[in-house]
């Protein structure tokens, strides 16, 4: 079997990679196992563009949301289903504190927040003396229809192989990379944790931190914005929601624990009003990069690898971006940020 571009992984990353090459017209064989604990098919979807403490703008923000929002208006379209809605997200204040650090920044005119004056509509549902305020717009993706149906879209073109990927098998020679019976021009590792641990990435300074989440039925809670207030409650659909998530960067094991679970619970106990039940108990590990930013194009030494991967917590507002600058870089050559390519690592990369 011959393909242009050979990639692993099909979680939010290797969606839009194989998204926007097929888009191109190349041949492309994706490879994933289908892992249901994998980053992206645990995360949250939420796009936010403020974050900490302080309520800074996250990087790049002012150009990634708008090309987020359009990229997942483009790819339901092709699939015949809405993805992603903006929504709001409302941040209740725990302490005094924290209600000051935001007003101070809704006075410096810091974009995409404001206050909610009129706390009182969320106090059937909340417990909120020091007020709150609104993040908007924030987008809310619903990873739980995309994942699903774009390798469903895989499946059908024959462009999806489902099984374990494994890279000692890989031969990579100037011109092509050959797996297996699959000789493809260029190879591309887009599978989370799984896209460092060899000879061609694992000198990148990554590291792993682990998120964990509830899923969790709330009768009479609306489910039309994101509430946060130490944990995130996001909608989907119905009276169900997701809590999280948890960024620990030391942890025994990959999965759920009984310390996340209960401090979620001493959280919802001093803050929700409004009973609630466990559904499902979540837990994956993120690949990131130690400065934050991703890790974004094609090995120095050996061009017939590249990568798409170290997305962090950030994966649904940076995968589409770097996902398009990707396939440029492969189809016409075109560049990729500097803060994001794999090339500033060139000497780390090119070691013998």
């Amino acid at each position: 079997m011959q393909v242009d571009y050979l990639i692993i992984g099909q979680g939010i990353s290797g969606t839009f990679l194989s998204y926007y090459l097929l888009q191109a017209g190349k041949r492309v064989l994706v490879i994933d196992e289908n892992n249901p604990a994998a980053a992206s098919r645990v995360a949250s979807g939420i796009i936010n563009p403020v974050t900490g403490r302080r309520v800074v703008t996250t990087w790049m923000i002012d150009e990634l949301l708008p090309f987020a929002t359009k990229a997942y208006e483009d790819i339901g379209h092709s699939l015949g289903c809405n993805v992603a809605d903006e929504i709001d997200m409302v941040s209740f204040h725990a302490t005094r504190q924290m209600q000051s650090a935001w007003t101070d920044r809704v006075a410096e005119g810091a974009d995409y927040i404001s206050h909610i004056h009129d706390t009182a509509r969320y106090e059937k549902y909340f417990h909120a003396p020091y007020g709150a305020g609104l993040t908007f717009p924030c987008l809310l993706v619903d990873l739980h229809s995309l994942l699903p149906e774009w390798r469903q879209k895989l499946r059908e073109s024959g462009s999806l192989l489902e099984e374990w990927f494994d890279i000692k098998q890989v031969r990579v020679s100037p011109g092509d990379v050959n797996y297996k019976d699959i000789r493809a021009e260029k190879l591309i590792l887009c599978n989370g944790t799984g896209g460092f641990d060899n000879e061609f990435f694992g000198r990148l300074p990554y590291t792993m931190n682990k998120g964990e989440a509830l899923i969790v039925s709330i009768p009479g809670l609306p489910g039309g914005a994101i509430y946060k207030q130490g944990m995130t409650i996001v909608p989907m659909g119905g009276d169900i929601f997701w809590i999280g998530s948890s960024f620990e960067w030391a942890f025994q094991h990959s999965g759920p624990t009984a310390e996340f679970r209960t401090n979620v619970e001493s959280i919802l106990s001093g803050w929700l009003n409004l009973p609630y039940s466990v559904i499902e108990h979540k837990a994956a590990i993120r690949p990131s990069s130690v400065e934050r930013r991703p890790f974004v194009g094609l090995h120095p030494a050996m061009p017939s690898v590249g990568i798409l991967n170290g997305m962090g917590t950030k994966g649904c507002s940076l995968a589409p971006y770097f996902a398009h600058q990707l396939t440029g870089r492969l189809t016409v050559g075109s560049g990729i940020h500097p803060e994001a390519d794999v090339l500033r690592f060139q000497s780390l990369l090119s070691r013998g």
